[in-house]
C-alpha cells in the first residue's frame, strides 16, 4: 500500500532485533501489523481482507470505500487461470 500511495506510510521492523518496540505492541507472532498506533492484527491475510483490515484500523468506514475494478495489466488478456509462468528446473 505505501509504494502505491505516498498518502500511506510503512515501516518494518524485525521483532527479534528490537525487543523493546515487540514488547510495547505485544508481538506474538509475526506478521504483526500495527495501524497508526490505535489497531493490529496478526497474520498474513488475503489482500481483500489485509486492506479492509487496515482501513477500520485507519478509521476508515469499509462499507464508504470504492471497490474500483482493478487496472488492466499493460493491455494484455489474461486466461481465467491468470498469466502463464515458466519455470525451468536445473
Amino acid at each position: 500500500m505505501a509504494l502505491a500511495s505516498p498518502q500511506v506510510r510503512a515501516i518494518c521492523v524485525e521483532a527479534n532485533e528490537f525487543p523493546y518496540l515487540s514488547n510495547q505492541f505485544r508481538v506474538r507472532g509475526v506478521p504483526h501489523t500495527v495501524i497508526n498506533r490505535r489497531a493490529s492484527f496478526v497474520g498474513a491475510l488475503p489482500e481483500p481482507d489485509f486492506v479492509a483490515a487496515v482501513l477500520e484500523g485507519a478509521g476508515i468506514p469499509v462499507e464508504d470505500t470504492p471497490h474500483p475494478d482493478p487496472p488492466p495489466l499493460g493491455g494484455r488478456e489474461i486466461s481465467a487461470r491468470g498469466p502463464s509462468t515458466e519455470i525451468a528446473a536445473s
